[in-house]
């Protein structure tokens, strides 16, 4: 069964872009709720650890570097189907491969600064949510 909650993060060039609340606005447009939110700068340790899944990949010193460079807006959000119907939203990581009407089609700046992060699945929604939130935040 689906679950009813993902993760999203709007990364540090949308933010620095002002893309953010042209961004919230379309994910609530869709007909998500926000259930908590952020306004946060992740450290250099904190982004390690948040990406520690791609620790062995090539692109994972330059990610951390990234996500610690500014800052950003995470939040947990709800709705039925979430994380499935959130990724759609999204779009594909690289912006050129992105859908019309997607985030990343609209808000990315390349594969690699592609404006907002979406959970993959419903454990690491979980997973990701508990990075930022405590249970008391989540309303």
């Amino acid at each position: 069964m689906a679950g009813r909650r993902t993760f999203t993060m709007i990364k540090p060039e949308a933010v620095a872009a002002g893309h953010a609340g042209k961004i919230l606005d379309l994910i609530i447009s869709r007909g998500f709720r926000i259930v908590a939110m952020k306004y946060t700068r992740l450290s250099h340790k904190e982004a390690g650890a948040f990406y520690a899944v791609h620790q062995e990949r090539p692109f994972y010193g330059e990610l951390v570097d990234y996500m610690a460079s500014g800052p950003i807006y995470a939040a947990i959000l709800e709705k039925d189907n979430a994380v499935e119907d959130f990724r759609k939203l999204v779009g594909a990581t690289d912006p050129a491969n992105a859908e019309a009407g997607t985030i990343r089609k609209q808000f990315a700046e390349s594969k690699a600064k592609n404006a907002v992060h979406g959970s993959d699945s419903d454990d690491n929604a979980l997973i990701e949510g508990h990075f930022f939130f405590s249970s008391r935040e989540c309303y």
